[in-house]
């Protein structure tokens, strides 16, 4: 693929591009930094038995959130709902910091969730808007090295906070941030938007919120406050099944669904929403029980454990922005991401070599090969759906990117923490040295295992089985996520590579607005518009304007076409030879089928079609002028006077659309003719070509 041509954000783009990074560091940070205060939190507002629902109160209301915000995004454009997410996030900080009661913490905190899930997948669809794909993975590397920023150092922060001005600023502090995202949005974000006036879906929105519900909070509390075969337990997944059947069925019916589900006939976005959730499991299954097994197995301290887990972030923060930088430089994505998931493969393959005797440097390598592999595809199924996607979904296909992680996630957790906890007590039982009773241990969980003045009570002896237990159940963890990695390497080997585009256009929306920008311009009548087919451009209309763009750039050589010259120059915005590599490069887009053609051809045709949206399309006052006149059969003066009477308003029995749709096909077949006898006569391999008469044959190196 070539080499992309220089792409830079405008002044207002790039303060933009400040506001969403602050939007995201102010979002995904507050998922980290809250964490290590809660002991202080809980001793002052008391609610040890809701301690679990500040987070899943937050991640719950996003995870609903996320793909509701999406579709609306897209139906009435993203900069009132940012702005409206900033400010909900604001007040939810409000409300948690002022909180006197833990019931009052987890409103705020619920409120908090509404902002996070409007502003992190927001964030991402509005570079899609300002950044076309080729570019794109570098932008969203940085925002992928804010993200890990935030789980590094949230819990650092926290703490220091926490410590120097007290819990309640842990909510405080993400004011000042929020208030200059708010300001750099609303002055410098501006997008060309079109709202779309459709019925909203409310009935999807409800069913899916109550699925979402049951579903996460019996996955959450699972094997942890309750055990998995509890009535309630069940009855929330039998409910969250029911009304997830609901949803699919009522999507069907929608005029604008929450999810289109036509967007799953695309094997792209289907194959990267798989890849997402999976990657969602594996990640956030090694930030959560990667320390697990550092405190409970190797018996270093908190911080320590913190510190052994940071080379996961940092690999993925580097690798991240390296790799967002050589998809920016090549185009090509698919070998990287397939090097990166064998990256996150080996790294796992190291982590089920871990032993309870292993040392803390083993798993550091371990999390750094993982990260180095987690960085260069955690941004990319995003950047691949939104390459697939039409614009008018951009919004809920980046939210449904977000969501599936977001779900990937809350699964794994509590799936990989049923594994880990299932049998723990017979795996300790079955290391306990000869004549110890498994009796004395009573019911030994993973949380007495983490604390260390339960193991201090224990004999030498009983904590060393105590730890092989633990390492033999999270082995069993690590085994799991092979077959896992397998799946995800077939899932990103299937994903078919399409060219990256280097505009924020897809392919068939490029074409229809080139299509439709030409057909408005002054000149378009018979030789702009196609009628093969009535109402939509077909692949034969934009083959037949390809012609037209050919036989263009052929007989604009010649010097005996002056007027034609000066209207390719127009074009060109005054530059002929820049005007006559539009024109071919046009054609190129509208005749050939090879994809790599059509992706190096697509800037081409974009720009002459935004020229076209100028006021009197391509061509200058001084040409529009000549050929006006050239065409009447009065005076130059009579024409250029004012409008006159038209064919249309004094004949009304003649329909001119008509007149015009016989005009365009006749001269379709003109064009196939010239065409057909240009190549009959056409010079043989190595003869120098005319200036006139024959039409290129496009090719990829072009």
């Amino acid at each position: 693929m070539p080499e992309a041509a220089t792409f830079r954000l405008d002044a207002d783009g790039r303060r933009t591009f400040a506001g969403l990074i602050i939007g995201m560091f102010v979002a995904a940070i507050s998922q980290t930094i809250v964490g290590t205060a809660m002991p202080r939190i809980v001793a002052e507002l008391g609610g040890m038995d809701h301690y679990s629902w500040v987070a899943t109160a937050a991640m719950l209301a996003s995870a609903i959130v996320t793909p509701i915000v999406g579709k609306l995004s897209d139906l009435y454009g993203r900069r009132s709902f940012y702005l409206g997410g900033l400010v909900v996030f604001m007040m939810g900080s409000i409300v948690s910091g002022l909180s006197v009661s833990f019931g009052m913490l987890i409103a705020g905190r619920t409120i908090q969730g509404i902002g996070m899930g409007t502003l992190m997948p927001l964030s991402q669809t509005i570079i899609g808007d300002l950044v076309p794909p080729r570019q794109r993975g570098k932008y969203q590397g940085y925002m992928g090295a804010v993200f890990g920023v935030c789980t590094i150092a949230g819990p650092i922060a926290g703490g220091v906070i926490t410590d120097a001005l007290g819990w309640r600023w842990l909510f405080f502090v993400a004011l000042p941030f929020g208030i200059a995202a708010t300001l750099a949005i609303s002055r410098f974000m501006k997008l060309p938007f079109e709202p779309r006036h459709a019925r909203i879906d409310y009935a999807g929105m409800a069913t899916l919120s109550v699925a979402l519900v049951c579903i996460l909070i019996a996955a959450s509390f699972g094997g942890t406050s309750y055990d998995w075969n509890h009535p309630l337990i069940i009855a929330l997944f039998v409910v969250g099944a029911v009304f997830a059947v609901v949803f699919v069925l009522v999507e069907t019916r929608a005029e604008e669904p929450v999810i289109p589900l036509r967007l799953f006939r695309n094997p792209v976005f289907t194959l990267c929403l798989l890849s997402a959730f999976i990657l969602a499991t594996l990640m956030f299954g090694a930030i959560i029980y990667l320390p697990v097994f550092a405190q409970g197995v190797l018996g270093v301290g908190a911080t320590e454990s913190g510190l052994i887990v940071m080379p996961l972030m940092v690999g993925q923060i580097l690798t991240g922005m390296g790799a967002g930088w050589l998809i920016a430089k090549t185009g090509r994505y698919k070998e990287m991401m397939l090097l990166g998931v064998v990256a996150v493969g080996v790294g796992i393959m190291l982590l089920t070599q871990l032993t309870w005797r292993s040392h803390p440097l083993d798993v550091v390598v371990a999390l750094a090969v993982f990260g180095v592999g987690l960085g260069t595809i955690l941004q990319q199924y995003t950047l691949l759906v939104q390459n697939a996607v039409a614009r008018r979904d951009l919004g809920v296909g980046t939210a449904a990117t977000q969501f599936f992680r977001n779900v990937g996630s809350t699964v794994g957790v509590a799936v990989w923490g049923a594994v880990m906890t299932s049998g723990l007590g017979a795996a300790i039982a079955s290391h306990l040295p000869a004549g110890v009773d498994p009796g004395r241990l009573g019911h030994m969980s993973a949380g007495s295992v983490l604390d260390p003045a339960t193991l201090q009570g224990l004999d030498p002896a009983v904590e060393a089985a105590v730890r092989q237990g633990l390492a033999d159940q999270l082995h069993t963890v690590f085994t799991w996520w092979l077959p896992l990695v397998g799946v995800l390497f077939l899932s990103t080997l299937f994903i078919k590579e399409v060219p990256l585009r280097e505009t924020v256009h897809t392919p068939d929306e490029g074409r229809r607005e080139f299509l439709d920008t030409m057909s408005s311009s002054s000149v378009s009548a018979a030789m702009l518009v196609d009628p093969l087919s009535e109402g939509r451009a077909t692949r034969t209309q934009e083959r037949m304007l390809g012609l037209q763009y050919d036989v263009l750039a052929v007989r604009a050589h010649s010097d005996d076409l002056p007027l034609l010259r000066r209207a390719v120059a127009d074009v060109g915005g005054g530059d002929f030879d820049r005007g006559l590599r539009l024109l071919e490069h046009t054609a190129d887009l509208l005749r050939s089928d090879d994809a790599h053609v059509r992706a190096s051809a697509e800037p081409y045709a974009a720009e002459i079609a935004e020229r076209a949206k100028a006021k009197g399309g391509v061509l200058s006052p001084a040409v529009r002028a000549d050929l006006a006149t050239a065409a009447a059969s009065v005076g130059r003066d009579r024409v250029l006077q004012g409008p006159e009477p038209t064919v249309r308003e004094r004949f009304e029995a003649v329909d001119i659309g008509r007149l015009t749709q016989a005009s365009s096909a006749l001269v379709a077949a003109l064009l196939v003719d010239l065409t057909r006898q240009s190549e009959a006569t056409a010079p043989d391999a190595g003869e120098p070509a005319p200036e006139t008469g024959a039409t290129r044959t496009p090719s990829a190196s072009e």
